[in-house]
């Protein structure tokens, strides 16, 4: 496993976007706004900000290369999942990797209750 994407809060899109740009020199990837969100890369870990009252403080999200075989083993080991494998974005132009792909994720929580996720992309 490797990290894949971490989510955290907004308060202002366009002050985010030009700290993380301009300030700190991350790679911009996409703006979605609406819902108010954007994406950097920082070497290869992708960072979501997300802004509203009910965006998350953060999420840690896990590559894995087969979902369904990653949340068996974790089902195995006793852990619920709070949302089972699903599609979350279609990738139609390429922006987060090859055109055409799905990005899939199933999430679940640590024993603090903090918020994780298996993520994927398929066919």
């Amino acid at each position: 496993m490797r990290i894949h994407q971490i989510a955290m809060h907004a308060a202002d899109l366009d002050a985010t976007e030009a700290f993380y740009r301009d300030v700190l020199g991350a790679r911009f990837i996409a703006r979605f706004d609406p819902p108010g969100l954007l994406f950097f890369d920082f070497d290869g870990v992708r960072v979501l900000f997300e802004r509203g009252e009910r965006a998350v403080s953060s999420v840690l999200y896990v590559w894995v290369d087969d979902i369904d075989r990653a949340v068996a083993d974790l089902e195995q080991k006793g852990v619920a999942l709070t949302s089972g494998p699903h599609a979350i974005h279609k990738d139609e132009d390429g922006t987060f990797g090859p055109a055409g792909e799905t990005e899939w994720m199933a999430f679940f929580e640590d024993p603090s209750g903090n918020t994780l996720a298996l993520a994927t992309r398929k066919r």
